[in-house]
């Protein structure tokens, strides 16, 4: 693609579970149209996965350590584009977001580490901007389907009542596939961070978290069950409530208050109606069986047949401050956790490098750095389907 740069996307952590199927995607989809590489600490374990996945040998496996920042600079400059899947980030990931940040390189990751986010922000948005690097955290299921899908609500909300809607609600109405291992160890090295730093645990518990010099309103409270009369429904708190509405927040801050300055955005997960509905939700509520000993591992998860057979179905119920009101949804045909998230990181990598070109350098979210173009892509390659309702 002519840019001076040896490779046009590494794959950082090939090796791992979710890497792996990252690299298959990739290969898939990209293989013969993009210039890239696998790279991860072992290059005996980055080879093998190379060969079990099918991958050519042409594609170049290159050694690169988070213990040793120096071969994560000199991954950086060789190439436009970095995925990392190496997490957790507050533990591995600051090197790389460092080496990027230096060499103008883009990165998107699968973090969901709020706290670690904000860190980053504060230590090298002004380099990144310099450099002209495009920083995306969270470009996994947290928190794509919900920040492109506020995005999505926000546009047809001015399209069809000339006015943005000042109150949203994600409701997750269906859900089918399991967590990562991964996402259970990020999750364990926050609740650790929290226990020993108030720094950390202040970050955590603000809603404006990932909005420097920025604080709105109140926000709903969404960490008790209760019941919806409009929606008919129970509801329970939703696992990754707490990364995807500091990243909503985030986006309305980048793309200039959209939304209002007093935007208020919760997420909840659908449970039912009637003692059932009610009885899941309670049980929801107290669940905690991502941070069990007994929880997924690293490097586990699902079968190739329980990822396909995965789904999920998220609404949004829009309210403008006149009382207009608005609905979309946005769903997948794959489990979100792995199926859908390997395809949604590669598509981002693939629009910041190919349609996003104009987003300036800086730490952004999925929504003001590639909107429309990121939903067009993941509509037409991911299995992802925005719907106005």
């Amino acid at each position: 693609m002519g840019t001076g740069r040896e490779f046009d996307l590494v794959v950082y952590g090939a090796s791992g579970f979710t890497g792996r199927l990252v690299a298959e995607y990739v290969n898939e989809r990209y293989g013969e149209s993009l210039h890239w590489a696998l790279a991860g600490r072992n290059e005996e374990k980055t080879r093998a996965a190379r060969d079990e996945l099918g991958i050519p040998a042409s594609v170049p496996v290159i050694v690169a350590d988070a213990d040793r920042p120096e071969t994560l600079k000199a991954l950086a400059e060789r190439t436009r584009a970095v995925i990392t899947t190496v997490g957790p980030y507050q533990l591995y990931g600051e090197p790389l977001v460092a080496a990027c940040a230096g060499a103008g390189t883009d990165y998107v990751d699968l973090c969901g580490e709020p706290a670690w986010m904000r860190r980053m922000i504060d230590a090298y948005e002004e380099t990144a901007r310099e450099s002209g690097a495009r920083i995306v955290f969270s470009c996994g299921f947290d928190s794509i389907p919900f920040d492109l899908g506020v995005f999505f609500l926000g546009e047809h909300a001015r399209e069809k009542l000339g006015a943005p809607p000042s109150r949203v609600r994600g409701r997750v109405r269906g859900l089918n596939g399991s967590f990562s291992g991964g996402t259970a160890a990020s999750l364990k090295a926050t609740l650790a961070a929290a226990e020993s730093d108030p720094e950390v645990r202040e970050l955590l518990l603000d809603p404006f978290a990932l909005t420097p010099g920025f604080s709105g309103p109140e926000q709903p409270p969404a960490d008790e069950p209760h019941y919806d009369e409009a929606l008919d429904s129970w509801q329970a708190p939703f696992v990754m409530a707490p990364i995807n509405t500091r990243n909503v927040h985030r986006s309305n801050l980048l793309l200039g208050h959209p939304y209002g300055r007093d935007f208020r955005y919760d997420e909840m997960l659908l449970t039912g109606p009637g003692e059932e509905g009610r009885q899941i939700a309670e049980a929801v509520a107290v669940d905690d069986s991502l941070t069990a000993d007994d929880g997924p591992k690293p490097g586990e998860g699902p079968s190739r047949e329980e990822r396909e057979s995965g789904f999920y179905d998220v609404l949004f119920i829009g309210e403008t401050p006149d009382g207009g009101a608005v609905r979309a949804s946005v769903s997948a045909d794959l489990d979100p956790g792995y199926g859908s998230t390997s395809r949604m990181i590669t598509e981002s990598a693939v629009c910041l490098i190919e349609d996003a070109t104009d987003t300036p350098g800086g730490i952004w979210t999925t929504a003001p750095a590639m909107g429309n173009r990121l939903i067009d892509r993941l509509t037409e390659n991911a299995g992802l389907t925005f719907r106005v309702e």
